[in-house]
């Protein structure tokens, strides 16, 4: 199965790991070696992804926090097969939140920063429900790792070091608001952000974990510590209270997918973007010959098809409750037909189409006995809202900046509602098998990441390491592209004379971070790739 392994096409310092007995992937090593730590002890896949995400709060606040949201994709074997279980950690908008609100306070959009873009944050709530449902370990062996790294500290990596100074300078301007002064008193001591190799501590942090730990977050959400988000709401003209916080449950979800060449591609259905990354692998999937990666008609071909998923996705993807287009419509092939007959040899402005009604993290995991775990949270932007509860260490994610203020949009900001969100799980199978979770992280690059490496997954046989070296591409709206430095010249200067709009990036950090852990159904041997570029790391048992 794995007859790729030394298929190295890109400048790389790794080589793609292998275990037999489980794996931990993920962007901080801190993180990967907390999962790691409950398969070592007799923990599974879900008790090791908990303990990552956890520990990826402390050591990687630049992304995701305890106060974000958090979904997930678990294999679990039965029998000589398994089923893949989604879980939707999402959480809505406060009653209080309404479009006549946020305008009544002067905004045209939803703003970034403050309280107005803070929904009820679901990443506690998912760790719980995560523990209760699949999880061999108590939660609070799962969250020990994380409190002890908040408490005793740990040296920050050079990829959040420098994330963390640009965020110091993003909010710089909002030092005097007395919703968002926290952030500092939280995230700057000694008046600055800590440099890389630089240890860095939170005691309140690994307070409120401990709470977390000992009540199955219930004190997140109908205590102790939902008083404290209530009352600095309150006093602070927020919108969040803690009957928004009680109302809120994780929902589990049959997850949805497409068959891709042999494969079939699995993501969390709507409000998330995964199907964007369906919709355009769909489209593509649709050209009969396969040219090599690094030809021009499939770059083309590529960035056309999610430009055409993309504009769909905007224009009908939100809370299901609100969609007025079916999932299966979307991802029909009589709808894939349509939008791939629009693919020409020149790039378009893409427009929706018609189809009959009807700051984050990513880490993967593995055990030895075949479950298998694809997870993501986030906090959208950086540390998100610019809003942390004091002495709690909770930075409250900024994820309602989703929301559109056209009433007539189904993904209108209303109370109650879930935003149409970012934050998307992968995962592949191969007929009854799990081939292996995968996921890239990075906002609005999310799908097209998805859509990137499962095609050098599938199409071009690239092992999972070489899969996340390859450059990527990222549309930026319009015929806008950013190329990644390493596609040759020669193919940029193509792309442009196609209508393409070509811009190349030299700092790659807008082209998201991604990890991948395939298994062998045969003889379940694990092989993972980790990204290149972050501080990614890969723990094996």
């Amino acid at each position: 199965m794995f007859d790729f392994s030394h298929h190295a096409p890109y400048p790389s310092q790794r080589s793609a790991t292998y275990s037999t007995t489980g794996m931990v992937a993920a962007s901080q090593p801190q993180a990967a070696q907390a999962g790691r730590e409950m398969l070592a002890r007799g923990g599974n896949a879900v008790d090791a992804a908990i303990a990552t995400a956890a520990a990826l709060t402390v050591t990687e606040p630049t992304a995701n926090g305890i106060g974000g949201d958090a979904f997930a994709l678990v294999w679990v074997p039965e029998g000589s097969t398994g089923r893949l279980h989604g879980l939707n950690a999402s959480g809505a908008a406060p009653a209080a939140l309404s479009l006549e609100a946020v305008r009544a306070a002067g905004h045209e959009s939803m703003p970034l920063y403050g309280w107005t873009p803070v929904t009820v944050p679901g990443a506690p709530g998912a760790w719980a429900e995560l523990a209760r449902r699949f999880g061999r370990l108590p939660l609070s062996a799962s969250l020990a790792p994380a409190i002890r790294l908040a408490r005793e500290g740990f040296p920050l990596s050079p990829m959040v070091a420098e994330m963390w100074a640009r965020a110091e300078r993003k909010f710089r301007p909002l030092l005097d608001d007395q919703a968002t002064r926290g952030w500092f008193d939280c995230f700057t001591p000694g008046g600055r952000a800590p440099k890389a190799g630089e240890i860095y501590r939170n005691e309140a942090q690994a307070k409120t974990l401990e709470s977390i730990a000992a009540s199955g977050a219930e004190s997140f959400y109908r205590g102790e510590l939902a008083e404290r988000i209530d009352a600095f709401s309150q006093a602070t003209d927020g919108y969040l209270r803690g009957s928004d916080l009680a109302a809120f449950a994780p929902e589990w979800v049959e997850p949805v997918g497409v068959d891709y060449r042999g494969h079939k591609i699995w993501e969390i259905p709507p409000n998330g973007q995964g199907m964007i990354a369906l919709m355009a692998l769909r489209i593509i999937d649709g050209f009969a010959e396969r040219p090599a990666r690094e030809d021009l008609t499939l770059l083309h071909r590529q960035i056309e098809s999610l430009k055409l998923a993309y504009a769909d996705g905007f224009a009908h993807i939100a809370d299901p409750r609100d969609m007025r287009v079916a999932v299966e419509a979307l991802l029909s092939e009589e709808y894939a037909l349509e939008r791939r007959a629009l693919i020409q040899d020149q790039a378009i402005d893409p427009t929706p189409g018609e189809p009959r009604a009807g700051g984050t993290v990513y880490l993967a995991t593995a055990d030895r006995e075949g479950m298998m775990v694809s997870f993501i949270q986030s906090n959208y932007h950086g540390f998100g809202s610019g809003v942390v509860v004091p002495g709690t260490g909770i930075a409250l994610h900024n994820r309602g900046h989703g929301f559109v203020l056209d009433p007539d949009h189904p993904n209108a900001l209303a109370p109650g509602k879930k935003p149409f969100h970012t934050i998307i799980p992968g995962f592949i199978t191969r007929g009854d098998q799990a081939f292996g979770p995968f996921g890239v992280m990075g906002g609005f690059m999310q799908p097209q990441g998805h859509m990137q490496v499962a095609m050098n997954l599938i199409d071009f046989r690239l092992n999972p390491q070489a899969a996340l070296d390859a450059p990527r591409w990222q549309w930026l709206g319009g015929k806008r592209v950013a190329i990644e430095h390493g596609y040759p010249r020669h193919l940029l200067l193509e792309l442009q004379a196609r209508g393409h709009q070509i811009e190349s990036a030299f700092d790659s950090t807008s082209f998201g971070r991604g990890q991948v852990i395939l298994r062998d159904p045969v003889t379940g041997v694990l092989c993972g790739g980790t990204e290149p570029r972050t501080d990614a790391s890969i723990a094996v048992v």
